[in-house]
């Protein structure tokens, strides 16, 4: 058994090693932390390794279960995330169902309930009668990002692992051997904050982030620039509508860095920010997207210039 394969959170991999080295596995976990940071990582290969017939060993792969594993046909495991935006009743009920069924290969059954906050409040009560009384083959996973949407009935029957952010070192050390990317900008690890999945979304638009700095630092640094050469050159900005929200929140990173710089006369820095999140706001109620994106060039250009406030 071994979670060599996965970045960070040693002290978990210690726990969970040393629960199925003593026999001691629970019946229900939650896994808690921030998205990206590895969570379904571990569950799935805890659940591997729960239902693997050579758990004992190092990194077994090759016993029926695990193959069967790998190749998504364990018949054991049973892997549930949201339909749509929520984890509905049905789908609890459609567990309850197979939950009472003894397990094919294995001496356990494992279940993961991905995103588990997105379970309605209906789908929780559902899940509460299984964890008050659960057959002692089942093992249930929780991967919960927003533990503060969970039930306190569900939290109290379940074990919390809390997973820590990943080192900057160490996504760096996970771009240089899985991506080949040899550097990645500090302002873009401080956007990823932690998150080997938003890092892994972000590698391959380097450029553009790249392009993003560039629209932003000449605000900053050039006040001779006007209003109108930097709306030509944001064209990003306005062709990607799909990847804007993490555009804004690397604007954000760009904005805090330099408020930092210029401790002294930051609040500009502070308020440009807040034209950031105004635009977020905006863009959730569906305004007009090229609008939001003029909204909030001209306002942090005039904010970032105080000529141009005056003007």
């Amino acid at each position: 058994m071994s979670f060599n394969n996965i970045i960070g959170n040693d002290n978990i991999k210690n726990i969970l090693s040393k629960s199925l080295e003593n026999n001691t596995i629970l019946h229900s976990y939650m896994f808690i932390g921030e998205q990206g940071i590895g969570k379904k990582i571990f569950a799935k290969e805890f659940a591997k390794m729960i239902l693997c017939e050579n758990f004992n060993k190092q990194e077994c792969n090759n016993c029926k279960s695990c193959i069967e594993f790998l190749s998504g046909n364990n018949p054991d495991f049973t892997y549930i995330e949201p339909e749509g935006k929520n984890i509905k009743i049905e789908q609890i009920r459609a567990i309850q169902t197979k939950i009472i069924e003894k397990p094919v290969n294995s001496n356990k059954k494992v279940y993961i309930i991905n995103d588990a906050q997105n379970m309605t409040e209906e789908a929780q009560n559902c899940l509460l009668k299984t964890l008050e009384e659960p057959p002692e083959y089942i093992v249930i996973i929780l991967i919960v990002s927003n533990e503060n949407k969970m039930l306190n009935t569900i939290k109290s029957r379940c074990m919390k692992i809390s997973f820590d952010k990943i080192s900057d070192k160490q996504i760096m050390k996970y771009l240089e051997n899985y991506c080949d990317i040899e550097s990645i900008n500090d302002n873009i690890l401080k956007m990823c904050d932690g998150s080997i999945g938003k890092c892994i979304i972000v590698k391959d638009k380097i450029q553009e982030y790249k392009e993003i700095e560039k629209i932003f630092s000449t605000i900053v640094e050039n006040h001779n620039c006007s209003i109108i050469n930097i709306l030509n050159n944001s064209e990003l900005l306005y062709k990607n509508k799909e990847d804007i929200n993490q555009y804004l929140d690397y604007i954000n990173v760009i904005l805090y860095e330099y408020s930092k710089q210029n401790l002294y006369n930051n609040l500009k820095y502070i308020n440009s920010i807040k034209i950031v999140e105004k635009t977020k706001q905006r863009l959730l109620s569906n305004s007009n997207y090229d609008m939001c994106i003029d909204y909030l060039l001209f306002n942090i250009w005039e904010e970032i210039n105080e000529k141009n406030s005056r003007c």
